[in-house]
């Protein structure tokens, strides 16, 4: 019985999820994303990190400086959400922003040297967490799995 069946299963030993379940590949996700979502924001937290302030230093630092709704589609943060992650970040000192000088109505956010520390910083803890996640799977099968997550979102992305 592998880990996955032992998890699945109740004290008394019968199987808790129907077999019909276990083979949609949607339900799979689902519970993998819940799993994950709370591994990654638990872990992130203990570090006093979040999942957006990650994305938004991960775009800064790919892509370079860029508007705060540049850095919502890079990221997908909603607009809306992120004046709050970006004035969270500058009260922390990890982004700087300056009035655009060809539109003072709005700001260039740009990753601070302390951003890229906390980013450096993040990056490890993740790394971490991933393993933790990806567990019960070789080197050969998280590429694969990946690829293969890859795949699907570039899919369903492009089709929408």
């Amino acid at each position: 019985m592998n880990g996955a069946q032992v998890a699945d299963m109740s004290d008394d030993g019968a199987r808790k999820t129907p077999d019909r379940l276990r083979r949609r590949a949607s339900r799979l996700l689902s519970q993998l994303t819940m799993r994950s979502d709370r591994l990654i924001n638990e872990g992130l937290a203990r570090a006093d990190g979040r999942k957006w302030h990650y994305a938004v230093l991960a775009s800064l630092q790919e892509y370079g400086p860029g508007s705060q709704a540049e850095l919502s589609r890079r990221s997908g943060i909603y607009r809306s959400d992120m004046v709050g992650v970006l004035k969270e970040l500058a009260e922390r000192d990890l982004v700087e922003r300056v009035p655009d000088p060809d539109d003072r109505r709005r700001n260039v956010i740009t990753i601070s040297a302390r951003g890229r520390r906390r980013l450096r910083h993040l990056d490890k803890i993740l790394d971490d967490l991933h393993d933790e996640l990806l567990a019960p799977l070789s080197t050969a099968e998280r590429d694969q799995f990946l690829q293969l997550l890859t795949r699907l979102l570039d899919h369903h992305t492009q089709a929408s």
